[in-house]
This record gives structure tokens, C-alpha cells and sequence, in this order.
């Protein structure tokens, strides 16, 4: 127990949806001012960096961005390196939780 009575899993779950959620919209505004800058022509973000922004725990915002938005859906090498980032972000939060 914690000096604010929580359990200790259940702070840290909060933690860990909070940085999720953050992450999340932060990588879906991302891809949306991508998928904008596509759409007229501009300079556009590096899937590089809309990558790591799903790798830094924003792949649900991302996942969701590319189905409402249609957006990096279609390319097969981006799609292999997104789900790919998924399954890197996913086991590495898993190890961290066994740690504690």
C-alpha cells in the first residue's frame, strides 16, 4: 500500500493508461496533420517519427487514426514496421510490469 492507500499495481496501471492515453492522442494528431499535409501537397511527417510515436506507447491513437482516417493503411512496408512496433511496445511494457 502506498501512503495514499492505493494498492501499488493499481497506481501503476494508472500510470501506465495515462501515458497510453497521452501517447495515444498525441501519435493520432500525428498521423491526422499527415495525412492533411498529404491531402494538399505539403511536407509531411517521416514515418520514421510516426513509427517511434507508436513505439512510445501512441500505437492505439495510431491504430485508430489509420482506420478513421485512411491513412498508412495501404502500404504494406509501413503496416509490416507498425505491427511490428506494436509487438516491441507491447513486450517491453510486459517485461517492465514483471519487474514490479
Amino acid at each position: 500500500m502506498t501512503p495514499a492507500g492505493a494498492p501499488l499495481p493499481s497506481l501503476m496501471l494508472l500510470w501506465l493508461a495515462s501515458v497510453y492515453g497521452v501517447a495515444s492522442v498525441a501519435c493520432f494528431i500525428a498521423y491526422a496533420v499527415d495525412k492533411s499535409a498529404a491531402v494538399q501537397h505539403r511536407q509531411r511527417i517521416s514515418e520514421r517519427t510516426l513509427l517511434l510515436a507508436g513505439l512510445a506507447c501512441g500505437w492505439p491513437g495510431g491504430l485508430l487514426a489509420q482506420r478513421w482516417l485512411r491513412h498508412k493503411t495501404a502500404k504494406t512496408s509501413f503496416q509490416i514496421a507498425f505491427w511490428c512496433s506494436v509487438v516491441v511496445n507491447l513486450a517491453a511494457v510486459w517485461w517492465l510490469c514483471t519487474l514490479y
